[in-house]
């Protein structure tokens, strides 16, 4: 890869929308876990919108944006937010779970078709450089949303099926998807880096042709 060549503004534009993106999203599992009476995260100022609360330098910022300019994807993570599940259960059922594994996924979308509309809508007003940011913010938006619906542990699409099937009495089944959860980093990984990548995460791309046909 060749440093040289980065387009700085493109890359600040790049950070700030992951730190929004990815704070935000973790955010928003605390928060609603945090409506179903679980205090964990708000106790340990995990719902706080400053971003060195959650920021993970190397999850956050490093590799994400090493991904976005060598393959064109932005994979990241921040601190966890900590969630007590077993309280939520209690207090909203196995649904709660699943709202709660699906919080950040809703808030990655509203906010991407927020920032596609503004583009769409209001660039003439809002300038080009306020443009291009929200067109970065709407990709990386969309990716992280539509990235973490899938099933694999542990991504919050796995999370959101293993409440759904105990919902519907398939518990034995959850169970057994949620032990793979230890394997699931390692998973994740061989798929992102084999050619199969290219089949696994091809309705992404439709969905992204589908967004940028708007533009």
């Amino acid at each position: 890869m060749d440093f040289s060549s980065i387009d700085i503004q493109r890359l600040v534009f790049l950070i700030v929308s992951l730190i929004i993106a990815i704070v935000g999203h973790e955010i928003m599992h605390g928060f609603i876990a945090y409506k179903f009476g679980d205090s964990t995260a708000k106790n340990l100022g995990r719902l706080s919108i400053n971003p060195i609360k959650h920021v993970d330098p190397l999850g956050t910022i490093v590799v994400p944006s090493l991904l976005y300019f060598s393959t064109g994807m932005a994979f990241g993570w921040a601190k966890p937010v900590p969630v007590n599940m077993s309280v939520v259960i209690r207090n909203g059922g196995y649904m709660a779970g699943v709202y709660v594994a699906l919080a950040g996924i809703f808030y990655n979308l509203i906010l991407a078709i927020t920032s596609l509309f503004l583009v769409i809508n209001f660039v003439e007003f809002l300038g080009q450089d306020i443009g291009y940011f929200l067109f970065i913010l709407f990709s990386v938006n969309l990716f992280l949303a539509l990235f973490n619906l899938y099933p694999i542990p542990p991504l919050d699409g796995s999370k959101a099926l293993i409440y759904t099937l105990a919902m519907l009495g398939y518990k034995n089944i959850a169970t057994k998807i949620s032990s793979l959860e230890r394997y699931g980093m390692i998973i994740l990984v061989v798929i992102l880096i084999s050619p199969i990548s290219d089949y696994v995460f091809a309705p992404i791309r439709y969905v992204f042709k589908y967004f940028l046909a708007m533009l």
